[in-house]
């Protein structure tokens, strides 16, 4: 698919790393020219520079042959106005705009409308909402929500003190009985184990499971020691995601917030009332003393700044915050530190390329979220068909062949959520989630949910 990006920051570049290792052909525009040739020495990319919202910048950009635009530059406006003109004079078919400002995309007849736009992410809101999930079950290391939010897949690790650890899954069923909820993967030293009936569950393991929102508490007790609810929550970071945070966290917990910016914290102070705005720095052994750091239960690192974010929560957590957060830009980082003395690694362009993944995925898919930093992926997709026209409507579970390292792991068929056990029978418009271990078999499940053409 040829996909103009439109702001090489950041979230454009992650972006543009990410959907080039899927073959597709890419373009990114920006203003800065020494950025451009450090993305294009480490990307196979075309870069054009200039700016995104003149007509001859995005005509050599190539937008009259684009299949998708994704305007993410920092500027709603220019993303605004790119969307437009890529609507109006060259027919993109996808338009995508990264957009900060409510204003834009709140209401009935929402302005983004009028200007083309098809789907506007706002990244910040995205990690903010992941953050929310992740605080809300204090032992999950990730939580995504599909089927609406009905049913939502958890990634936990298994410790000492679960209820499950070192039985056979099969006693999930006896510990659980008003329950229903599937394990779709475990990975054990960073290999995949496919889990069946016998599989022993082992500490350390990170078990991914799906459920009904109702059964994750009972869910995570089988994988680890109960632990107590959060209460206390101290952010280091009053920029736009400290800041949403805090203002969604402060009705109903105990909030401090730590900004090193005197005018910004200022600002904070006057629009967060309910929070105790502290003006300093994170890294601050003194400040974090002084403030209580040891009866936290949640120390969030949410500052532009990897370096800062990383030692903030390594002092953090030193001093006795009981559970701490980091968000980081660098994929390497990321790789290398989640789950060691960092509880969670939170990457923005990872919560971000989910937002993107199913706009780019063929056949009816509502849904794509990478998971394991990417190596992976949860796909929700519509089947349609009959017998004659599918490979899967009509069929049971345990007659269906996945590629390796891939299962289905619920349906959602009208309002009811189904948890995909070998004998049951996929029907037309199921909602069909799968996991795919290693995302080079996107495709195969692509092509596996596709309809053939005698259904048209």
């Amino acid at each position: 698919m040829k996909i103009l990006i439109l702001g090489g920051g950041q979230v454009g570049a992650s972006v543009a790393e990410s959907l080039v290792s899927e073959g597709n052909d890419i373009t990114i525009v920006d203003q800065d020219s020494n950025l451009l040739k450090l993305l294009q020495d480490k990307l196979d990319i075309r870069t054009v520079q200039g700016n995104a919202a003149h007509p001859s910048v995005l005509l050599d950009a190539g937008i009259d042959e684009a299949e998708m635009l994704l305007a993410l530059t920092r500027n709603d406006e220019t993303n605004l106005l790119a969307c437009a003109l890529a609507e109006r004079r060259h027919n993109v078919p996808t338009r995508i705009a990264r957009l900060r400002a409510a204003d834009y995309v709140d209401g009935e007849q929402p302005v983004m409308a009028q200007f083309g736009v098809e789907h506007a992410i706002c990244p910040e809101q995205i990690v903010t909402d992941n953050l929310l999930r992740v605080l809300a079950y204090p032992r999950a290391l990730q939580v995504l929500d599909f089927a609406g939010g009905r049913v939502q897949l958890v990634v936990a690790r298994a410790v000492a003190g679960g209820k499950l650890l070192g039985k056979p899954l099969r006693h999930l069923r006896e510990d659980l009985p008003g329950s229903d909820c599937r394990i779709c993967a475990i990975y054990r030293k960073e290999k995949l184990v496919r889990p069946d009936g016998d599989t022993v569950l082992e500490a350390d393991d990170e078990v991914f499971f799906m459920a009904a929102r109702a059964d994750i508490p009972a869910m995570l007790n089988e994988l680890r020691a109960s632990e107590k609810p959060v209460r206390r929550v101290m952010i280091a970071g009053g920029g736009n995601i400290g800041y949403r945070l805090a203002r969604m966290l402060s009705d109903s917990y105990e909030v401090k917030l730590i900004e090193h910016g005197a005018q910004r914290a200022r600002w904070l102070a006057e629009n967060l009332p309910h929070v105790l705005v502290l003006h300093g720095e994170a890294t601050d052994e003194g400040l974090l003393e002084s403030e209580n750091v040891d009866e936290m239960d949640v120390f969030c690192a949410l500052t532009n700044d990897d370096e800062d974010n990383l030692m903030s929560t390594l002092l953090a957590k030193r001093m006795g915050a009981r559970r701490v957060i980091a968000l980081v830009n660098r994929s390497s980082y990321v790789n290398l530190l989640e789950g060691n003395r960092i509880d969670i690694v939170l990457s923005p362009y990872l919560s971000t390329i989910g937002s993107i993944l199913a706009h780019l995925r063929r056949g009816d898919v509502v849904a794509a979220q990478p998971v394991r930093r990417g190596a992976a992926e949860v796909m929700e997709i519509i089947i349609h068909g009959n017998e004659k026209t599918s490979s899967l409507v009509g069929r049971r579970l345990d007659a269906i062949e996945l590629p390796h390292g891939c299962s289905i792991v619920a349906i959602l068929r009208g309002d009811n959520v189904l948890m995909a056990h070998h004998d049951l029978q996929l029907a037309d418009n199921d909602h069909v989630i799968f996991f795919v271990h290693g995302r080079h078999k996107v495709r195969q499940i692509e092509k596996l949910a596709q309809v053939k053409l005698g259904f048209f």
